[in-house]
């Protein structure tokens, strides 16, 4: 699931990696509401709300908003540079590294929410926790090859529909290529982020009204576990089969 070899991903890989990564960041965009009121992931509506906020008086609100889309991209450079020097170093575990980093940075941040929680610092909060996000998705749609956007449910929504369009019209034509079958996979891959998102969303609010900031600790926590774990079965097979050739 967070390994990206050379032969191509199965939409199953694809899926389980949806499932993971679309969950958790439905949970985290759900506490982030919570918390905050505000969506960490949603870059749409925070563009549209930068240019309204251009033609206020209000400075800081401009420079907030501006500071939320550079921070969300700038998690994306991140991670596309990190996967880079990943790939030029041949270093197979580069994406569970990131997730790893992401979910003791997410950590960090919940602990500090824990014991210092202050309303004087919610922006920064948001600004970090935008970031986290761009390093989430770009994550994601990198190792998918653009077919698992974590967080980009515009995005996502019409390649659903594109996807179910496709396979509508091929099902009417008695279409039974390989093409088809390719759409309909991708259509379940689309839809399963999608329900991973949601579900994570609702399970998000749910959690933080019963558990406040323990349950953003809680997903910090499982996203280095997952990460952990494959690190650590990856290791031990490349080493085993290193073994088995030098004897």
């Amino acid at each position: 699931m967070l390994i990206k070899l050379k032969k191509a991903r199965t939409h199953q890989e694809d899926r389980l990696l949806a499932l993971w990564l679309a969950t958790s960041a439905g949970l985290l965009n759900a506490i982030a509401l919570g918390a905050f009121g505000f969506f960490p992931s949603h870059m749409t509506g925070n563009t549209s709300q930068l240019s309204s906020e251009v033609s206020s008086t209000d400075l800081s609100d401009v420079l907030f908003f501006g500071a939320i889309i550079l921070s969300f991209v700038s998690g994306a450079i991140v991670a596309r540079v990190i996967v880079l020097w990943g790939i030029i170093h041949n270093i197979r575990l580069v994406f569970s590294q990131i997730l790893l980093v992401e979910g003791v940075l997410l950590a960090g941040v919940s602990l500090y929410e824990m014991y210092f929680h202050s309303f004087s610092t919610n922006r920064e909060i948001i600004i970090f926790l935008c970031g986290l996000m761009g390093i989430h998705n770009s994550t994601s749609t990198q190792l998918s090859s653009g077919r698992v956007r974590s967080t980009h449910i515009t995005g996502t929504l019409t390649d659903a529909g594109i996807a179910l369009a496709s396979v509508m019209v091929a099902m009417l034509r008695r279409d039974y290529s390989k093409d088809t079958a390719a759409q309909r996979s991708q259509l379940k891959t689309h839809l399963t982020t999608l329900f991973s998102f949601i579900t994570g969303g609702i399970a998000g609010l749910i959690l933080f009204r019963w558990f406040g900031f323990h349950a953003m600790l809680a997903l910090g926590v499982m996203l280095v576990l997952v990460a952990a774990f494959f690190i650590i079965s990856i290791s031990r097979r490349v080493r085993r089969i290193r073994l088995s050739h030098s004897k």
